[in-house]
């Protein structure tokens, strides 16, 4: 199954958008699935950094990263790689922020209405997953 397919089944079973974007390039292991467990619904459901991109961070932490304590080349490498795929993330989507990608506030009662009526977990948030993996693979 390609990381595309297999992040739709990840967040349809109820794993976070980060974890569908994270687990099918590192692996669904214990430790994997913990690391990534709250950067849900915009780091802890707060509606801030798409769990999907924070997820491509956390891959592109593990591609570009260094292993050691990183020297300033190291950082500098890693954050170019970072910076970009937000700002492609951001040109495709308009913004990179759960809150805006969503329009509604997905701690209230009414929020929670409105994303089952309009189906914005499959609208909205697949579409950023799927958006991250396809960077993520360039």
């Amino acid at each position: 199954m390609n990381k595309k397919a297999k992040a739709i089944e990840y967040f349809r079973m109820g794993y976070n958008c980060a974890q569908s974007v994270f687990l099918p390039f590192a692996g669904a292991n214990e430790i994997n699935t913990l690391v990534s467990a709250g950067f849900g619904g915009g780091i802890a459901r707060m509606q801030k950094t798409c769990g999907a991109v924070t997820g491509g961070v956390m891959v592109l932490s593990l591609r570009y990263g260094s292993p050691d304590c990183p020297d300033e080349e190291s950082k500098k490498r890693l954050y170019s790689q970072i910076r970009q795929f937000d700002d492609e993330f951001v040109k495709i989507h308009g913004t990179d922020e759960c809150i805006k990608l969503l329009g509604v506030d997905m701690n209230s009662g009414e929020g929670k209405q409105k994303i089952k009526e309009l189906d914005l977990h499959t609208t909205v948030c697949e579409k950023c997953i799927l958006t991250a993996i396809s960077l993520l693979e360039k």
